[in-house]
């Protein structure tokens, strides 16, 4: 079962289809995240050093 890299909560495939990256990480997720803003927080994190 896929989770949250972020976080470690677990999510469904269908949201990992849509969310993860290119790489399969997932970096924001409901439990961590506002759900409109997932992907842009995602991206925020993935921008960090």
């Amino acid at each position: 079962m896929p989770s949250c890299d972020n976080c470690g909560s677990h999510v469904s495939e269908q949201f990992a289809r849509v969310f993860a990256d290119e790489h399969g990480e997932i970096l924001a997720c409901v439990n961590c995240s506002a759900n409109a803003g997932i992907a842009e927080e995602a991206k925020r994190r993935a921008q960090k050093p």
